[in-house]
Order: C-alpha cells, then structure tokens, then sequence
C-alpha cells in the first residue's frame, strides 16, 4: 500500500505546512488525495457480483407482500414515492427523486388475489392525477404487463376515485399503511371510508429480509466504503483538518464507479467524544496522537452503507507504533477503550441468529462495555437495520424486547465509548442475520484489529 511519501520527490518533511497560517498548499492536498484514490484503486473487487435488482425480483417482492397481506387480514398496502415505493417499484431515490412527493397524490396500491390453486400474487394499481399518466408510464416500473393506472382530475376526491375505481365502494376495507405517508394522505383515505392500519411484523418482515442480490449490493457498498477509509489512512499527515480529511474521503468514494455521497462526519479526539459530532466540529488539526474517528456512508444501486472507524495515523518515518504509544501519556486508556469497544462488538454479533431478540443484541455489547465502568459512556442504542436506507427497522436497543430477529435481516453493531473532552472510539460493521452453526457474515469486510489496523 502507498504511503504519502512516494508522492514526494524528497522527504514528506518538505511538505509545504505553512506554520503562521496553520494550512497546507493546495498542491500538498492534492497529493494525499491522488495517494488515497491510487490505493483504493488498487483492488476494487468489493464490487464484483454487484449487479442491479431485475425486474422480476421487484414483481417477487410485491407477491411476498400480497401474501404478508392476506396472511395478517389486511385489503391492500398503499405507499407514496419514497424508500418504500423505491423498494416494491423501483421509483425514488436514486440520484435522490425523480419524483418528489406533492400535493397531489400518487400512490401505489397493491391487493393480495388468490388464485384458483389458492396461490396469493400482488394486483398493483397506481393512483394518479389524469396530466402525469404518461409520466407514470415512463417511471419503468417493473411489471408483467401495462401499468393499471386510475386517473382522477384536479376537481375530484382522489381518494373516491380509488375507492370507487379500485375497490367498487366496498365497505370495512382495511388499508395499510408505513411511516413514509404523509398524514394529509391518511386523513384522505379515512374520509373516503377505509380503516387504515400501520405495518404488521410479516409485512415489515418482506424488506427486512435481505434477498442475495441485496446482499451483494450490501457488501459491494459498504466493504468499498470500509476499504476507500482504510486506503487513505496511510496517505493522512499532521496539520490536516478535519474538513480536509473529510473532503479527501469523499472524493475517494466518488472515485468509484457508481458509488454515491451520503453523509460523512470526521472527529478528532475531544469532537469524537460527540458520537455524531456537532456545529463547532471541523477544524481540529490532526497529530500523530489524535484520536480519528470517521462515521460514513455512500450509496451504490439504491443500497446504503453505515460503517465507523477509530484509528491513529501512521507513525513518523523512523519511528514506530510502540514509540508513539510511549510518547502520549493518554494511551493507555485509549488502547483499554478501543479494546472494549471490539469486545463489546464481538458480543453483540453473537447474536445476530433467528429467534433471538433486538434487545439481546444491545444488551451483549453493552455488558461489556459496563464491566469496564464505562456503561454511562456508551450513550447510544448499538446498531439498527440497513437497506435502501441507512437506517432501517428493526432497531437494536435493550427495550425492543418484542421483535425476533430472522434469518436474512441486516444490520449494523456499532458499540462506542465517549470520554467527554478527551476522545471517543466507535467500531461499526454491518453483518447479516444466520442459521446457528454458520458463521456469522460480516458484509462490510475485514474488521478492525487495532488502532493502526481499522
């Protein structure tokens, strides 16, 4: 792996760190940013097998669903552009929407049917105002034939229309609906006489488990993510700031292709004891002692990464890790924190088996976090689901006692410490839910060893 020193005709002492203005040369940024890109492009195999969603997995998803549906009681599923209408459509949110939410609705509806042979599939109709239908047409919505769409003018009642079009005015129609719908939508549907629900576990089940080609895409996003943070830590020198690293992670990332930005917080040491950073955060100047704690995500092919790292830079030349560990009176007790926190992990990924709780996960990592008297410093839950969006249900705190984890959920483990004023460690993976007696898959890659090892 190259090191800044190969993009130095002499010693990286020559850098030009302008000492009363505390800032490098432009060229000397440009230079740790072409050595993190050329690392990571070393080995850009965490994208092989990563292919699209076809369309008739989308069609699958939306016949699980029909048979979540009938199973719990339930009419029909109706969802609005969003996550959700991304996951059983593939509409929204891929170079963020291309069709943003308004006032007038347009809303998926998918009923279970059951067949002669009592076999359950989806009838999806789309619900739209009569000027956007050949808009509708053109989404490319998955489908097995033309699009069923049911047009209202702008002086109709929308949700009439559906029922009288849709559902021929029947009467008790119970209609689901999830937590991306807007309320004047739901208090539409009320007044036009259907009795509207919110999401059961076997309908929530659907798209928290993981099919393989999402694992693929799960992995191609988040070990790309983990290996583009890894690649440019050697490149890192004292005097940049956390906004420069920040600047050089992202345009690592946006090196590859067809990753895409998502959110980016960069810490050093006091600021990394605020698990998500805050307003005053992004100037702080890096050392050979500080503390990084890098919190990041990107998205690839509609897929989300969430992944953390805490890590010290590499060592000035003729010295070694030993030496600067003996040189920073503060280490120990950083050295006592990192190893916790990868206790506390590998005690909550134990877990991540069929039957088990949200809460047992929690609580694993957190028993040991609290052995070491550090249970008030870890202030956060330890990890949630993740998908098409980073944070997904179920989410793994110690009072999500009811819900049981099944096989093909994913989710990240991110145990953390935070020492108010002096620094904090996080470690965060995302790993996926397995039979007993397998091992349990880590889908973002190698999982850090140490502090010069993340």
């Amino acid at each position: 792996m190259l090191t800044l020193a190969a993009y130095f005709t002499s010693a990286p002492g020559s850098i030009s760190f302008d000492a009363s203005t505390k800032k490098f040369s432009d060229a000397d940024i440009a230079k740790v940013q072409k050595c993190s890109i050329d690392n990571l492009h070393m080995d850009l195999s965490f994208l092989e097998d990563a292919t699209p969603i076809k369309a008739e997995e989308f069609i699958h998803r939306r016949d699980r669903l029909a048979q979540a549906l009938h199973t719990d009681g339930v009419d029909a599923f109706v969802l609005e552009p969003g996550y959700t209408f991304q996951y059983y459509g593939n509409v929204s949110q891929w170079d963020w929407e291309p069709w943003e939410p308004e006032e007038r609705p347009f809303l998926m509806v998918m009923q279970p049917t059951v067949g002669l042979d009592g076999t359950v599939k989806a009838k999806t109709t789309y619900l739209a105002p009569h000027f956007e239908e050949d808009r509708v047409r053109m989404l490319g919505i998955p489908a097995d034939s033309e699009l069923d769409i049911v047009i209202w003018e702008e002086h109709w009642d929308p949700y009439q229309t559906l029922l009288e079009q849709t559902f021929d005015r029947r009467e008790g129609l119970v209609i689901m609906t999830d937590e991306e719908m807007r309320d004047y939508i739901v208090r539409g549907l009320t007044s036009a006489g259907f009795h509207t629900v919110g999401l059961t576990p076997n309908v929530d089940a659907v798209r928290q488990q993981k099919s393989p080609a999402e694992l693929s895409l799960l992995r191609a996003v988040n070990t790309g993510t983990v290996e583009a943070l890894r690649k440019m830590r050697p490149c890192l020198i004292p005097g940049l700031t956390e906004n420069q690293v920040m600047t050089i992670l992202d345009n690592a990332l946006l090196s590859v292709p067809g990753f895409g930005l998502f959110f980016n917080i960069v810490l050093f040491d006091e600021n990394a004891a605020l698990p998500h950073g805050g307003k005053a955060t992004g100037g702080k100047t890096l050392t050979h002692h500080t503390v990084v704690l890098i919190d990041v995500g990107a998205h690839y092919r509609g897929y989300s990464s969430d992944i953390c790292r805490s890590f010290l830079i590499d060592p000035p030349r003729g010295q070694t890790p030993e030496g600067v560990a003996a040189s920073d009176p503060q280490f120990a007790t950083k050295q006592k924190v990192f190893d916790t926190v990868l206790a506390a992990q590998n005690a909550s990924i134990a877990h991540f088996r069929p039957g088990e709780t949200a809460a047992s996960v929690d609580v694993a990592a957190r028993s040991v976090i609290a052995k070491q008297g550090w249970e008030k410093q870890f202030t956060h839950r330890v990890g949630h689901g993740i998908g098409i969006k980073a944070h997904e249900s179920p989410y793994l705190h110690k009072g999500n006692t009811r819900v049981k984890l099944r096989e093909g959920m994913t989710f990240t483990s991110e145990p953390g410490v935070y020492l108010t004023g002096r620094f904090g460690v996080r470690s965060e993976d995302v790993f996926v839910v397995t039979e007993r007696g397998s091992e349990v898959r880590c889908l973002s890659g190698p999982r850090a060893k140490g502090f010069w090892e993340p």
